[in-house]
């Protein structure tokens, strides 16, 4: 393998295989967890380790009770060597796709609610038209999404809003709803409960609810700490790491919670939960593909936006795509 070459006199001699292997210890803080990651003994792990530090000449992890964490000259390191890594292997899936579109690579990420429910039918509709394209999807909450956008690790990415750095290339609508467990008795087995429920509520009754809402770093979480700030709102607050874990604790009465329309229609629409109609407007927080500004897309990304468009998705108005 080829050296990475430093710009002093002396030539810095460090492989790839090793950088990657002190990325895994940097991620996961133990020389046996980064073997195990990356399915080698850990001896392979601490040779490659000691390269690295060899031939950076600084210290690069310290002993964290009985794992390691980075030292700041690691953190350094990390940080570049993970942008470096990254971006050859766009360059690599970059020229594949050049060569032949229908067998490239499109590496998606998506904030959590539109990875549940929004990403799956539309990877599902856009391989059925490319079946030979590796695709990938990432789920986390908007933190890790734009980080993983930022750091060259994934080519597109669906949230809420764009984060800085990236541009928005599509939007399609996304109703944000209030809603809680169905007041009504429960339908009788065997018996559908009667369709969707509407409940206009007042402010008094939004602030005594017990609150279920994602962890800090969630778009959605944002838009409610906005909502309920709005309104001058003070309510008991829960957090959950899941929008699954949220929507199953609303429909056992443990609270209310906003969330996208598009992640419980058909609970709306069978009655199992009822949508509380919140004083003001309609919340509206549109679903945003974007990706890294004033960088092309390669072609393989560039037909996923082509089918998004073909599939209602629509390009943002003027001004409306640059964070």
């Amino acid at each position: 393998m080829a050296p990475f070459s430093g710009t002093g006199g002396e030539e810095t001699r460090l492989t790839l295989g090793q950088l990657r292997t002190f990325l895994a210890v940097a991620s996961t803080g133990s020389v046996r967890a980064a073997a195990d990651q990356l399915v080698v003994t850990q001896p392979a792990v601490s040779s490659a380790l000691a390269a690295v530090r060899k031939q950076v000449g600084v210290a690069l992890v310290m002993r964290d009770g009985r794992g390691l964490r980075l030292t700041p000259a690691g953190q350094a390191l990390a940080e570049k060597a993970r942008a470096a890594l990254a971006l050859l292997d766009e360059a690599v899936a970059a020229a594949r796709g050049e060569a032949d579109p229908d067998r490239g690579r499109l590496r998606l990420a998506s904030v959590t609610t539109a990875g549940e429910h929004l990403a799956p039918p539309l990877l599902a509709s856009f391989l059925a038209g490319h079946p030979e394209v590796a695709v990938s999807l990432e789920v986390g909450n908007r933190r890790r999404v734009a980080d993983l956008l930022a750091h060259h690790e994934v080519d597109l990415a669906i949230g809420g809003r764009p984060p800085p750095g990236a541009e928005t290339l599509a939007v399609r609508p996304n109703h944000l709803v209030v809603i809680s467990a169905p007041k009504a008795p429960a339908a009788e087995p065997g018996r559908r409960r009667a369709r969707a429920v509407v409940r206009v509520v007042t402010e008094a009754e939004l602030d005594a609810a017990t609150w279920l809402l994602r962890e800090p770093g969630s778009g959605t979480r944002a838009t409610s700490e906005a909502l309920l700030d709005g309104l001058g709102l003070s309510p008991r607050i829960l957090t959950f790491g899941s929008n699954g874990a949220v929507v199953e604790c609303v429909r056992i009465g443990l609270g209310v919670t906003l969330i996208s329309a598009d992640a419980v229609a058909g609970d709306l629409e069978s009655g199992a939960l009822e949508e509380w109609r919140t004083p003001g407007p309609a919340i509206n927080r549109p679903w945003h593909l974007v990706a890294r500004a004033g960088e092309p897309l390669a072609p393989t990304p560039n037909r996923f936006l082509a089918h998004l468009l073909d599939s209602g998705w629509v390009r943002p108005g003027p001004g409306g795509g640059r964070a």
